[in-house]
């Protein structure tokens, strides 16, 4: 039998997949630009005005700033979970950083404009105080960890700039998780009452921090 030397085909190890991750982040963020997208059509062509939809026609501005701009910060951002664009040849380290001069306006703009609807928008019905609270809390933090992302790179601290990052985009990407924790509920108990519409909604930003802090050290030990 041949031994395995260094340039044979048998010692090369096989690269780690980069894709699923980004795919899944992806996938997850369709949910909200669908309907995203959905709420632009109806503000953009004139739809019948409901007590649902009001808040939006009577002040659209913040709304038309939102979708787009955590359209843009979910699916871009997801590439930036891909290692072989983040580091390797001069092309992809200069993608990255194109990417984040992108994704760093986008994010402010959707935290901010997120913030602007909670304190200023009516609230829907079946949200409550401690769902408003939840998004000021969550929204402000989206906000600091971008900004802290930021100045992490402005002093080029890589490590802390890629970990802030990563929490301002797990909070920035919870409305997908919020759908997907909340359609089970209402499938199999039905529709929520305001309280437990408020678990919901912060346990999806509580697993995606928990999912970004275990991403975090992960990349921080290095491969295996």
């Amino acid at each position: 039998m041949p031994a395995v030397t260094a340039s044979s085909p048998l010692s090369v190890r096989r690269p780690r997949a980069q894709w699923p991750v980004p795919v899944a982040l992806i996938l997850v963020s369709l949910i909200p630009v669908i309907f995203g997208t959905l709420r632009l059509a109806q503000l953009t062509g004139g739809a019948e005005v409901t007590p649902e939809n009001a808040r939006f026609f009577d002040s659209p501005l913040p709304v038309l700033v939102h979708i787009p701009a955590v359209t843009l910060f979910s699916l871009l951002g997801a590439f930036q979970f891909v290692p072989s664009l983040r580091r390797g040849s001069r092309g992809k380290v200069a993608w990255h950083r194109l990417a984040g001069r992108v994704l760093v306006p986008a994010g402010l703009l959707a935290a901010l404009s997120g913030l602007w609807m909670g304190v200023f928008y009516d609230l829907p019905e079946g949200d409550g105080d401690v769902l408003l609270i939840l998004r000021l809390v969550f929204g402000s933090a989206m906000l600091m960890s971008i900004v802290l992302g930021m100045l992490a790179v402005l002093r080029r601290d890589f490590v802390r700039h890629g970990a802030w990052m990563a929490r301002g985009y797990a909070i920035g990407i919870g409305a997908g998780t919020q759908a997907l924790v909340s359609i089970p509920w209402i499938l199999l108990v039905g529709q929520p009452d305001e309280l437990t519409r408020a678990v919901l909604m912060g346990s999806a930003w509580v697993i995606n921090l928990a999912v970004a802090e275990s991403f975090i050290r992960r990349r921080l030990k290095g491969p295996a």
